[in-house]
């Protein structure tokens, strides 16, 4: 079986996705692009999943050439390797065009983790039909805007729901941070992308130190998602104009800081579901160029009236989701200070928070190795998985319990 994984996330994927359909397959061999923890999982790596991680429309455009022979070289190998089933991992820039011109040629193809189809630009919901035989989704408003065009789509839950316990202890988080059990925290998370932290990074500085004033006892943590954006940042705060007093840059334990944290001020993404899970009451900023917003609401492209994940799986507005004109240091601080000074706003938010935490859990790794597997039974008179290169197949799976 092939896989291919850019980024961490991916790779933590493609991990779990291995371990499981190892359990079906005994003797699968894997293979493709991937990282450490699919090396671990028993994955041969042809190119490390670092190649694919490039971010940015200036990086994309300069690494542009070498990805596409990447893409090139792979396609070739992986015709000449003929595997029971191609697995693109995220990555639809890179993925969905191998994954395509794979399928035009006889291989079965998975794509896990869809692209944003329910925000904006559901037309592309067919056009990765023609890529993918199956689209594994990691939210259950997906499969059914596939569904109207025809795609074979499954909604497989949350790594994340998985990993995440519902009842986080906020004890210990402090004590991993040296925070004081007493005083009060909010975790800032300006986005894991440098132009993120370039166009989100001075408002969250300001907002924080405005919520610092009103609120005495204040510690900020703010954890950077690697070196690159920890270099940015500290270039931030020592140009910073705004007091910001016990203020601590820390490099990484993003979910830590989250968890210790009273209130978590941060960009939209994926951290609004990982603050949700961590049971967090949350202030949303999002803020991209003036061009683009221009465009994408001039062209009816964004199809949402909420893009914050605890929102979106809500059905309703649990927490503030601030855009664009309304992103500014003043609205950002006052929804801060209202979750400080509304304890049993918060209270009543954590029943809603487990709610939607559950129906994430559904054991999402097993419940994706299912999904391919079922895929790969579907196809009357083709070989099974394993005999020559892929292992000897197993009976396949029973059905599983919901968590």
């Amino acid at each position: 079986m092939a896989l291919v994984a850019g980024e961490a996330s991916g790779d933590l994927l493609g991990a779990g996705l291995i371990a499981e359909l190892r359990k079906r397959y005994p003797d699968a061999e894997f293979a493709g692009v991937g990282g450490d923890r699919m090396r671990t999982a028993g994955f041969d790596a042809w190119h490390d999943a670092s190649e694919l991680a490039v971010m940015g429309l200036a990086e994309v455009l300069r690494h542009l050439p070498r990805l596409l022979r990447l893409r090139r070289a792979l396609r070739r190998r992986l015709l000449e390797w003929r595997p029971d089933v191609f697995i693109g991992i995220d990555a639809p820039d890179f993925n969905l065009g191998l994954e395509r011109s794979l399928k035009q040629r006889g291989v079965r193809t998975v794509h896990y983790v869809s692209p944003s189809v329910w925000a904006w630009r559901e037309q592309r919901a067919a056009k990765i039909g023609q890529s993918a035989d199956r689209v594994l989704c990691l939210f259950p408003m997906e499969p059914a805007i596939y569904a109207r065009h025809g795609v074979d789509a499954r909604f497989v839950g949350h790594p994340l729901a998985d990993e995440m316990p519902l009842q986080p202890d906020r004890a210990p988080a402090r004590e991993a941070l040296d925070l004081p059990h007493e005083v009060t925290v909010l975790a800032l998370l300006p986005g894991s992308r440098l132009g993120e932290i370039d166009r989100l990074g001075p408002t969250l500085l300001e907002a924080a130190s405005r919520v610092a004033a009103a609120w005495p006892d204040l510690h900020v943590v703010i954890p950077a998602a690697n070196h690159a954006c920890c270099a940015a940042l500290e270039r931030l705060l020592s140009d910073c104009p705004f007091p910001i007093p016990r203020c601590r840059l820390i490099d990484g334990n993003a979910r830590t800081a989250m968890v210790a944290s009273d209130v978590v001020l941060l960009a939209s993404g994926t951290a609004t579901l990982e603050a949700m899970l961590a049971k967090r009451p949350m202030v949303v900023a999002y803020r991209v160029a003036a061009l683009t917003y221009r465009l994408v609401k001039g062209l009816g492209m964004l199809k949402v009236d909420r893009y914050a994940l605890p929102n979106v799986l809500a059905g309703e507005r649990l927490v503030p989701e601030l855009m664009q004109h309304d992103c500014t240091p003043e609205t950002l601080a006052g929804a801060t200070l209202r979750w400080l000074r509304e304890p049993a706003t918060v209270a009543a938010l954590q029943p809603r928070f487990e709610e939607l935490h559950l129906h994430l859990r559904r054991d999402a790794s097993a419940q994706a190795a299912d999904a391919v597997v079922e895929l790969l039974g579907a196809k009357a008179g083709t070989r099974d998985p394993g005999l020559g290169q892929a292992g000897t197949r197993d009976p396949g799976p029973g059905t599983r319990e919901k968590q």
